[in-house]
């Protein structure tokens, strides 16, 4: 009977378990995906006189912050700036609190982007607006456009647009010193741009791609877009089309420094042109120098190399670049000295059209041509031809080049001496060629376009691959082009000095005119590809 009781218990326990273990896992129900809605506002949006220290938003359920500070825009921008919250929790309400009042008969704008997301799902309040003034009305002029890079094709992200007011005193430096009247963002990836609950007045239109999100111009760092002539509303309520760019710097040598025992670094900004390093401090008559770039990569300081029996305690020059003169001593101390060291800049494989350079740490003085041979697979003699960029202290080797070759460069010592009269050790380097069926070629025709101009083959990023200046209408042909996707642009040079410049704010003159090719252009190995290119 026992064993019939215990039995009983058992069957009972193991079909409690049974269903439990049958029983599905909660599903949790459906996924959130409703944005929090507002119940009400204490002021009213849209209120007008307003003359309170703080305003409430309550919300249906709890809400926080995400990325408050990238996405909300206050216009006009209020100093010192409001107490917004919550910040680091959720709330049912967001709070602004005033540390000042503010500025009479004025239209402001919270725009807080898409930074209210509900505590649970983060689904977004998109776009939300609180409109207040401190008059008798809201404000309700506007303006719209579009803005693009002045030279990228891809459009520009993270920019703000804005309207400073013209009155009597306002210069253009303005800009550079005082916040805007206005502050919007792009629309969207298209570059649209909407300024809204705009004053009747006077206006300056800028856009700033800034560094520091303080809406002061910093030229050094920023890019920046801006209509030539001032802007008067109502009047002047059209669609206006920006171009961003970042502008060259005004040149300017920074302080030298003593770099190595024999070199001293000129530091710069800007725009290298017309420079002159002149040295004014009396030196034996064994003294020598040159100047280069100390690097292939960095383009913004200038070195100083000398060579002096005399033992100097101080050098001092008279810097020149275009207008701009100034006087600059640099005190010497003990150091190292550098030896020469040779750096190929090529790797084994070669294309047709590229010369094969070589560049050194200190100053290039004299290459000595018969200590240096190249030969091909065959060990036959090829001819080449020599030339120095003294500022980028390389050699260049130009010689034709045929399919699947080899080419051996041997450098005996004292091919090359330095300044010091240090020369090298042997030195072998070796390349090869690919077929020409390994390259694709293009030939670009153009329509439309004001010469002279610059053609070039980018990469998406805009970073260039192949550039021809065309001064005449005809077929443009890029040979041996090394596979891939590519892109053309086309600057027209206004100034003809080869290359691209961009706008300048103060002098109010726009960048120089950028069209691209709308499609991707496919180079394939062993491919001619023929492309019209008609320019708007």
């Amino acid at each position: 009977m026992r064993k019939i009781k215990k039995l009983f218990l058992f069957t009972i326990l193991f079909l409690y378990l049974a269903s439990c273990a049958n029983r599905g896992t909660p599903s949790g129900g459906e996924i959130d995906e409703t944005p929090p809605s507002i119940t009400k506002s204490s002021p009213e949006n849209y209120t007008l006189n307003f003359r309170s220290n703080e305003i409430r938003v309550y919300f249906d359920e709890y809400i926080k912050f995400k990325n408050l500070q990238k996405y909300l825009i206050i216009s006009p921008p209020i100093d010192p700036v409001p107490e917004i919250t919550p910040l680091g929790t959720a709330s049912k309400y967001l709070e602004i609190k005033f540390q000042d009042s503010l500025k009479l008969n004025t239209t402001y704008v919270f725009n807080f982007g898409e930074s209210i997301v509900d505590n649970n799902a983060d689904n977004v309040f998109s776009n939300y607006k609180y409109i207040l003034s401190t008059g008798k009305y809201i404000d309700s002029l506007k303006i719209s456009g579009n803005l693009q890079d002045a030279l990228e094709m891809s459009n520009p992200k993270d920019i703000d647009v804005m309207l400073y007011e013209i009155v009597s005193s306002t210069t253009d430096s303005i800009i550079y010193k005082s916040k805007p009247k206005y502050i919007t963002k792009l629309v969207d990836s298209t570059g649209q741009f909407n300024l809204e609950n705009l004053k009747e007045g006077k206006y300056k239109l800028i856009a700033l791609k800034e560094e520091n999100k303080d809406y002061i111009y910093q030229n050094e760092n920023d890019k920046i877009a801006f209509y030539n002539q001032i802007i008067t509303l109502p009047k002047d309520t059209g669609n206006y089309n920006l171009k961003l760019f970042k502008e060259n710097l005004d040149f300017k040598f920074g302080r030298p420094k003593h770099s190595s025992k024999n070199s001293i670094s000129f530091g710069f900004s800007g725009i290298l042109e017309n420079y002159k390093i002149d040295l004014i401090s009396d030196v034996d008559d064994t003294f020598k120098s040159k100047i280069i770039f100390g690097d292939q990569d960095v383009k913004d300081t200038l070195y100083y190399w000398y060579n002096s029996i005399k033992e100097l305690d101080s050098l001092k020059f008279v810097v020149r670049n275009n207008d701009l003169i100034d006087t600059m001593s640099v005190k010497l101390r003990n150091s190292n000295i550098d030896t020469l060291k040779i750096k190929p800049l090529q790797n084994n494989y070669i294309s047709f059209l590229e010369n094969i350079q070589f560049h050194a740490n200190t100053p290039f003085d004299e290459i000595d041509t018969t200590k240096i041979s190249l030969i091909n697979k065959d060990s036959i003699k090829v001819d080449f031809e020599i030339s120095l960029d003294t500022l980028q202290n390389t050699y260049s080797f130009n010689f034709e080049k045929l399919e699947e070759e080899d080419y051996n460069f041997q450098f005996l010592p004292g091919s090359f001496t330095d300044l010091y009269k240090t020369t090298n050790d042997t030195l072998n380097y070796s390349y090869k060629t690919k077929t020409y069926d390994d390259y694709g070629n293009l030939r670009l025709t153009l329509r439309n376009v004001n010469y002279p101009a610059i053609v070039q083959l980018t990469t998406k990023t805009g970073e260039v691959k192949y550039e021809k200046i065309i001064s005449a209408q005809g077929n443009i042909d890029f040979k041996h082009v090394i596979p891939n996707k590519y892109y053309v642009r086309v600057i027209f040079d206004k100034n003809k000095n080869g290359k691209y410049d961009p706008g300048n704010y103060l002098s109010n003159y726009y960048s120089e005119r950028v069209s691209h090719l709308d499609e991707e252009l496919d180079i394939r190995a062993g491919w001619d590809l023929v492309q019209e290119f008609i320019l708007k």
